[in-house]
This record gives C-alpha cells, structure tokens and sequence, in this order.
C-alpha cells in the first residue's frame, strides 16, 4: 500500500488554480465555434474536482447551504418513509431526509456525528462528475 502511495503522490499543480489558456498565435475561427471559454470553467481546483470524485464515490453528499459534505452511517436497504437500521431511524420524503448523519468538521478536521439532522433536498449538490 505504502508503495502505491509514493507512486501516485500529489503533484504541486494539482492544487494550483487552473489557467485559461490563451494562445501566442490566434487564428480566426469561424463564429459558430466557441470564441471564450464557457462561464465559470476557471473555478475551483484540479484537487478539489479529484477530491469532490472521491468523496462521492464513496457516497458522500455536498450540502450547498452548509458548504460541508455529510454521509449516512448506513445505506438504508429499503426506500420506505420510516427505515430502522441498527436503532437508527430515516425518515425519507420525497423533499428531505431526517435521522443521523455523519459529517466533516474542517474546524476540528475530523468526522463528527449529526443526529436528527434534516437534510433537504434543494442544497443537494448533484453534479454528476464523472
């Protein structure tokens, strides 16, 4: 595992902002191609786009009103209103989930556990990035 580790270490430009490209020599295109780079294609971080990746791989969800990613203790087996997991208790709607959540303090740098959290639909980050 340590071995694979050192194969694949973070670059110094995977957190560097990434740069609009512009060209030495432009050449005129015709107008039906695109003449500036797509609206906010320039934000972010290679790094954060890899580790945002993962993070939703591993069933991690972004909470856009929050800005912190929370994951469920266990993926329930059943897409019922009321699911009972090892004690713990979802309640699924088709606007929000509510029960216990696990989440990462950046403050503390750690995973913290949030019980009765309501975690409503419309600050779901969804992007899909693959």
């Amino acid at each position: 595992m340590e071995d694979a580790a050192w194969h694949h270490m973070p670059h110094p430009s995977d957190s560097e902002r990434i740069r609009q490209y512009l060209p030495r020599n432009p050449c005129l295109t015709l107008q039906y191609h695109h003449q500036i780079p797509p609206p906010h294609s320039d934000t972010g971080t290679k790094a954060q786009y890899l580790a945002a990746k993962a993070l939703k791989k591993q069933s991690w969800r972004f909470h856009t009103k929050y800005m912190m990613w929370f994951q469920r203790p266990e993926e329930p087996r059943q897409l019922l209103f009321f699911i009972i997991n090892n004690n713990i208790i979802i309640t699924i709607t088709d606007e929000f989930e509510q029960g216990t959540y696990i989440y990462f303090d950046y403050e503390k740098w750690g995973q913290r556990k949030k019980e009765g959290f309501t975690f409503k639909y419309r600050y779901l980050e969804d992007r899909d990035l693959q």
